[in-house]
């Protein structure tokens, strides 16, 4: 998707929610790269509130795309696991089934043995380094009753299947082992990301904390004015009509261009779609409150994607649990355009996605340290919005 990114306006945040201080300053700190002339280190070398704004910025948003990595190889690693589970399960049915058939063919050898057989056929079969070296050498199943024959098709059939499956069983569990590799690298790359954003936070004085609150305060306002001018926008914007989808010109691997403005092809209003996303929109509001927490989806606590995952299963509707998954679980519509229900994404990396409510307002988990709530879409700036997409 192509990039439109301009310099970032920081967040608001919606009042009377829980906040800890921390958090706040990291949420005001977006705007002071606007508010101060001077980013030169001060005497003592300690950083610049524009440097601290700068990193703890970078660093909160690398953290995101970071998570939404940790989901997938989370994602991959669950279902790897499971795959593992039951190919050893398999492996654990076929060799008790070739037991039995050795078992059996045991018990025809010491039948032979015992009444002196000068060729004892199933002994030398099962002593022989392979069944096919066997047949190969003595035509086995030409001295062999029908019985027995039996007995030797079954046992040369389940130590194929066996070997098939112990050979899969491994090849998994080598997949499993990367998958797991790469969990364990995402992990360590948020927790890193978080440790670095806490670490320049704690830089900060009361003194300073304190004038980034005021300039969060002015923020909130101008986002929410952006908003209110979204929500006039969109309330003057004629209802889209049906059209023919147009036939596919771009490479089918190339990603979907972002679209925020008021043009283009839009699905026509459809009330089932807005039935479904009622029912996503009231689960979000139900979830406010908690915590985000990465990699989570829920119940207690969720990061991004986890809660518009949630959301919209509340509908009946299934989403990926990645934000990079789930742009592409539906239709791209303009920004203007957006209707209640609709994922709105953010950043060129697809770090961030929020549940739109009309009104240019979301629902959303911000980031370490916040609480699930309500925001303007231009709580990090018009530019970071990369695409709304309606799921369903």
């Amino acid at each position: 998707m192509a990039s439109h990114r301009k310099s970032r306006a920081p967040g608001p945040r919606t009042a009377g929610l829980r906040t800890p201080a921390i958090a706040t300053a990291a949420l005001t700190s977006v705007a002071l790269l606007s508010q101060t002339a001077d980013a030169s280190p001060s005497p003592d070398g300690k950083p610049s509130l524009e440097e601290v704004e700068r990193k703890v910025g970078d660093l909160y948003r690398q953290a995101g795309s970071a998570t939404e990595k940790y989901n997938a190889a989370q994602e991959k690693t669950t279902k790897q696991r499971k795959k593992v589970d039951a190919l050893l399960d398999d492996v654990a049915q076929s060799t008790q089934k070739l037991n039995d058939a050795r078992e059996e063919l045991g018990a025809y050898a010491s039948a032979q043995y015992r009444t002196g057989a000068a060729a004892p056929d199933v002994a030398t079969f099962l002593l022989a380094d392979s069944p096919e070296q066997y047949l190969d050498r003595a035509q086995l199943m030409d001295r062999l009753t029908s019985r027995q024959q039996g007995a030797v098709d079954d046992f040369v059939t389940r130590q194929a299947e066996t070997m098939d499956k112990r050979r899969e069983a491994a090849e998994h569990l080598q997949t499993l082992t990367d998958s797991q590799r790469d969990l364990k690298t995402a992990k360590a790359t948020v927790q890193k990301k978080l440790a670095t954003a806490r670490e320049l936070l704690s830089t900060l004085t009361a003194e300073e904390k304190a004038r980034l609150a005021e300039i969060e305060r002015r923020k909130q306002e101008e986002a929410a004015r952006e908003a209110a001018e979204l929500a006039r926008r969109q309330a003057a914007e004629p209802a889209p009509t049906p059209t023919p989808a147009p036939a596919p010109t771009a490479s089918p691997t190339a990603p979907p261009a972002p679209d925020t403005g008021s043009t283009g092809q839009t699905p026509a209003p459809d009330s089932s779609y807005d039935a479904k996303a009622a029912k996503a929109l009231a689960f979000a509001r139900t979830q406010i409150g908690k915590p985000y927490v990465w990699g989570a989806t829920g119940p207690g606590s969720y990061d991004c994607s986890g809660l518009t995952q949630a959301a919209w299963r509340a509908a009946g509707v299934s989403l990926p649990r990645t934000t990079y998954d789930q742009v592409g679980a539906g239709t791209t519509v303009p920004l203007s355009q957006a209707r209640p229900g609709d994922l709105v994404f953010f950043y060129d990396d697809l770090g961030h996605v929020g549940l739109y409510i009309g009104n240019g307002m979301m629902i959303h988990a911000p980031k370490p340290g916040t609480y699930v709530r309500e925001e303007s879409v231009f709580y990090d700036g018009e530019s970071s919005i990369h695409s709304v997409v309606r799921p369903a």
